[in-house]
C-alpha cells in the first residue's frame, strides 16, 4: 500500500507531470517530431447520451496553443472557423459508481469568451463540440437532448493530450552501430 501511495502522489505531483513532459517531447524530438502538451482550461460541461442509453459528458475547453477563431463576412451574415483539439474519449467513475463517457473538445479562449457574450455564439459553439466527437470518435450523440450543465465547469479528471507535429527535414538519420548487429529493430 505503501509504494502504491507513493506511485499515486507521484503521478499528481506537478513537477514530476513536467519532467514527464519534457521526457517524452524529447524522444519524440529524436523521432522527427514536435510535441505539444494541450492542457485543458475548464469552459462549459454539455450533458447528453450516447447511443440512447450511455450518459456522456463534453468538456468545452479552453486551450491558446488551439488556434483563434476567425469570422469571415458572407451575404446574410458570417462563416466562422473555429479550430479545435479533440482528445479520445475515456470512460470514468461518477458518482454513486455509474460509468460515464467524457470527452474534451479544446477551443481557443477567445472562442470561451464569445459564447460567454452571446447564446447564439455558444450553441454553435456546443454544435461544433458535438459534431466533432461524432464525427472523430464514430459514434452517435442524442443533440435533442444535450444540455448545458449550470455550475459545472469539468467532468472527470483533466489529462493533456498531445499535437504532433513533423519536425522540417523529417526524422534524423538512425545511429549506425560498428559491427551493424544491433538486438533492437529499427524504428
Amino acid at each position: 500500500r505503501a509504494l502504491f501511495a507513493q506511485y499515486a502522489a507521484e503521478l499528481t505531483d506537478p513537477e514530476q507531470r513536467k519532467l514527464y513532459e519534457e521526457e517524452v517531447a524529447a524522444l519524440e524530438r529524436e523521432r522527427g517530431m514536435e510535441v505539444r502538451f494541450v492542457h485543458p482550461e475548464a469552459g462549459y460541461v454539455l450533458r447528453t447520451s450516447q447511443a440512447g442509453s450511455r450518459r456522456c459528458y463534453l468538456n468545452v475547453c479552453s486551450n491558446p496553443q488551439v488556434g483563434a477563431p476567425q469570422a469571415h463576412p458572407e451575404p446574410g451574415g458570417h462563416r466562422w472557423a473555429l479550430p479545435y483539439s479533440l482528445a479520445p474519449g475515456r470512460e470514468e467513475l461518477g458518482c454513486g459508481g455509474r460509468r460515464r463517457l467524457v470527452y474534451d473538445v479544446v477551443f481557443h479562449p477567445a472562442a470561451l469568451r464569445l459564447a460567454a457574450r452571446s447564446s447564439r455564439f455558444r450553441r454553435l459553439l456546443s454544435d461544433t463540440a458535438l459534431e466533432a466527437v461524432e464525427r472523430h470518435c464514430g459514434v452517435q450523440l442524442d443533440r435533442a437532448n444535450a444540455a448545458v450543465l449550470r455550475g459545472t465547469k469539468y467532468k472527470g479528471v483533466p489529462q493533456a493530450p498531445v499535437i504532433r507535429t513533423p519536425l522540417p527535414g523529417g526524422p534524423p538519420p538512425p545511429p549506425t552501430d560498428d559491427n551493424g548487429d544491433s538486438p533492437l529493430p529499427p524504428f
